[in-house]
C-alpha cells in the first residue's frame, strides 16, 4: 500500500508530483488533470506568456504573471479541492515575479529547479501555507538551500525533489561531462537528503524521486529505495489531458532510445531532448536572424552572442506543434510510450486503482 503523500499543510491522496514541463507542455488542463485524480499538478511557469491571449509579442514580462494565473484558475476548475502547484524555474530572469504570481494565483506548492532559489521563502512571506520545495541533484545543494533559508528567512523546505540527471528531461542539474557516466547514485542521494534533515534539523521532510519513473514498477521501487514519493513528468504527455499538440505527442510516440540524448542549452545548463532535430532548430534562428526577443533567461548565450538558439521559443513552437524546428524535451523513457491514454488511467495503472475500487463490471476495462 503506498501511502498518501503530505507536502507542508498539503496531502494528496498518492504520492505523485506531476512535472512542470515547459513551454506550456504542462498547463492548467494536464496539472487539473492530475490534481483531479489525487496528485500534484503543476504548471509549468516558464514562457507562459507565449500562445496567451495577454501577449502582443513586445508585453513578454506584463503578459507571463497574468497568463501564468489564467493557467492555475484553469486547472481549479477541473479540481476544485486538488493540489495545484507551479515549477518555477530560477533562471528565469522574471523568476521573483513568477512566483510572486503563483502565490496570488493559488497555487498551494511552488518547485523551483534550474538553479538554487535561495531567495524563495522571501518572496512568499505573504503567504505561508504555501509549500516551498526545492529540486536539486545533491546532498551539497540541499544543504546550500537549507542553511540559506534557515539564517534569512528562518524557514526549510516542506519537501526536496531529488532529481537524476542521467535520466531526467528538460534542464538538468549537472555538469554535461558527469551525466551518464556512471557515479550518480539517485538513492543514495534521496536517502542522503533525508538523513541530512534529520539529522541537522531534526526534520521529516518528503524526499521526491524524480527522473526515470515510469511506471508501477519504478514508483514501488522508488519507495522502497527510500524516496516518500515520486515525481513524473514524461509519462503524462501522451495523455488526452496534455496542453501539447498533438504532434509533440506523436514525437514521443515516435522517438527511438537512440533518438533521446543531451543538448547544451543556451542557459548553460544541459538538457535532454530528442535530438535529431537539433540542427534545424539552430537552423531557424540563423536564417531568420532571430535576435533575443524577450529576455526571458537571466544568462543566455543565444541573448549574448547568439549561440544555440532561442530556447523559449523553440520550445513554444514545438509545444504548437512544429517539432520540425521546435525543441521537444523529454526523459530518457520517452520512447515507451506507445498510445494516447489519459492521466486516470495512468493513476489506475500506478496505484492498481481498477483492481481495488471499481465496480465488477469494470474490472476488465
Amino acid at each position: 500500500m503506498t501511502k498518501p503523500l503530505t507536502i507542508g499543510k498539503h496531502t494528496a491522496r498518492f504520492p505523485v508530483i506531476q512535472g512542470g514541463m515547459g513551454v506550456r507542455v504542462s498547463a492548467g488542463r494536464l496539472a487539473g488533470a492530475v490534481a483531479r485524480s489525487g496528485g500534484i499538478g503543476l504548471v509549468a511557469a516558464a514562457g507562459m506568456a507565449l500562445n496567451s491571449s495577454h501577449y502582443d509579442g513586445k508585453n513578454y514580462f506584463t503578459a507571463d504573471p497574468l497568463a501564468l494565473k489564467d493557467e492555475i484558475a484553469k486547472a481549479y476548475a477541473m479540481a476544485p479541492n486538488g493540489i495545484v502547484g507551479t515549477n518555477c524555474m530560477v533562471a528565469v530572469t522574471n523568476f521573483d515575479e513568477m512566483v510572486r504570481a503563483s502565490c496570488e494565483g493559488g497555487a498551494k506548492v511552488i518547485v523551483c529547479g534550474a538553479g538554487l532559489p535561495m531567495n524563495l521563502p522571501g518572496l512568499t512571506t505573504d503567504y505561508p501555507d504555501v509549500a516551498l520545495v526545492p529540486i536539486v541533484s545533491s546532498v551539497k545543494a540541499a544543504e546550500l538551500i537549507a542553511r540559506k533559508w534557515k539564517k534569512s528567512y528562518d524557514r526549510l523546505p516542506d519537501a526536496v525533489v531529488v532529481e537524476d540527471p542521467d535520466t531526467a528531461g528538460g534542464h538538468l542539474g549537472e555538469k554535461l561531462e558527469k551525466i551518464g557516466d556512471g557515479t550518480y547514485d539517485q538513492y543514495a542521494t534521496v536517502r542522503g537528503v533525508k538523513a541530512y534533515f534529520r539529522e541537522e534539523w531534526n526534520l521529516d521532510i518528503p524526499i521526491i524521486a524524480a527522473g526515470g519513473i515510469w511506471d508501477r514498477q519504478d514508483l514501488l521501487h522508488a519507495l522502497e529505495q527510500g524516496a516518500d514519493g515520486v515525481q513524473m513528468a514524461s509519462r503524462f504527455v501522451c495523455t488526452e489531458e496534455c496542453d501539447a499538440s498533438d504532434a509533440f505527442k506523436e514525437a514521443y510516440l515516435n522517438c527511438r532510445q537512440e533518438d533521446i540524448g543531451l543538448i547544451m542549452s543556451p542557459a548553460g545548463l544541459p538538457g535532454r531532448a530528442i535530438k535529431a532535430n537539433i540542427d534545424k532548430v539552430r537552423q531557424r534562428d540563423v536564417d531568420l536572424d532571430v535576435r533575443c526577443p524577450s529576455g526571458c533567461l537571466k544568462k543566455c548565450a543565444y541573448k549574448t552572442d547568439q549561440e544555440r538558439f532561442c530556447i523559449v521559443h523553440a520550445l513554444d513552437r514545438a509545444q504548437r506543434g512544429d517539432v520540425e524546428t521546435g525543441l521537444v524535451f523529454c526523459g530518457t523513457n520517452a520512447w515507451k510510450a506507445n498510445r494516447i491514454t489519459t492521466v486516470q488511467a495512468i493513476f489506475d495503472e500506478l496505484f492498481e486503482l481498477a483492481k481495488s475500487e471499481a465496480a465488477p463490471q469494470a474490472v476488465n476495462h
